[in-house]
């Protein structure tokens, strides 16, 4: 019985991943036409295509598509188990570190979190990006170590997620406007001017937010008079408008300050924040260290 050449799933990796022969052959240090000899085993080996010339380009076949997440998964998994494990000298570390989150998360959480690490690590560089839409490219590629947000079904199968904290929502109004008894029912809310953040997940530009699914099976809907790109802008309308704002309690608590928060008028949803990473650096000591100082850090931190 012959063996297929492991080798192969190497190649693989790289030329799903990049898409292209030149790119893959850089990866592997290889030279483009050994690489597309590889591409040329690979598709007898498997019996498709799996990538073809569109235009300047090749695009992967749906036999690709099927393979790209499991066969990057294996390989990133063969290089763990051979790699050999390292002794993590937190002080003598000189790296940067990229975590992506959404907006309000640094407010509330980075300083305690940029304490804790610098107490042990001082040469760890701790780069803070905001994170925009549904795009996990970013881990992929590895130009983002650890990102934070609320997992839902446009993050790719492969990635490890571990849960941080629950969030409920709240509402906020300026500080010298009572809410008023109009406001003290779901009907009066939803009849409010609101202020609300554009949302993209899966492609769509405004999809509904949980308090809109909440207020739907109430028969209800906000009039949502001005869309803005984060709480921290939600936020900075509400203080000096009549614009009413709905946002997640633990992670706008600092940058509500000088607003009247009030609780929802019907049962408030809730959602859970968690920290997500590619596999590839699922045992890497330092990011395994990260990841359990930033657990702990919003664990303690209301």
């Amino acid at each position: 019985m012959s063996h297929p050449d492991l080798n192969l799933l190497i190649a693989l990796d790289a030329l799903l991943s990049e898409g292209s022969v030149a790119a893959a052959a850089r990866r592997l240090n290889l030279s483009p036409s050994a690489t597309s000899r590889a591409l040329a085993r690979l598709r007898e080996t498997t019996g498709d295509p799996l990538l073809v010339q569109a235009g300047r380009r090749l695009v992967p076949t749906p036999r690709a598509l099927e393979l790209r997440e499991t066969v990057g998964a294996l390989v990133e998994d063969a290089q763990t188990m051979l790699r050999p494990q390292e002794n993590l000298d937190l002080g003598r570390i000189e790296r940067d570190f990229t975590l992506r989150t959404s907006d309000g998360f640094v407010e509330n959480y980075g300083p305690a979190l940029i304490a804790r690490l610098g107490a042990d690590a001082p040469g760890l560089r701790l780069r803070f990006v905001l994170r925009q839409g549904a795009d996990n490219s970013g881990l992929r590629n590895g130009h983002i170590d650890l990102e934070t947000g609320v997992v839902n079904a446009s993050m790719g199968p492969e990635f490890r997620t571990q849960a941080l904290f629950r969030d409920r929502f709240v509402g906020a109004m300026r500080a010298d406007s009572a809410v008023a008894e109009d406001i003290a029912s779901a009907k009066g809310y939803a009849m409010r001017r609101h202020v609300d953040i554009a949302r993209h997940v899966a492609g769509c530009e405004h999809p509904h937010a949980p308090i809109d699914d909440a207020l739907a099976l109430l028969g209800l809907r906000r009039n949502v008079a001005v869309i803005v790109g984060g709480f921290s802008s939600v936020l900075a309308l509400a203080r000096e408008t009549d614009l009413v704002a709905t946002v997640p309690d633990r992670h706008t608590a600092n940058l509500r300050h000088g607003l009247n928060t009030f609780e929802l008028p019907f049962p408030s949803p809730q959602v859970t924040v968690s920290m997500l990473w590619h596999p590839r650096l699922e045992n890497d000591p330092l990011h395994r260290w990260v990841r359990q100082c930033l657990k702990e850090t919003c664990a303690r931190t209301v």
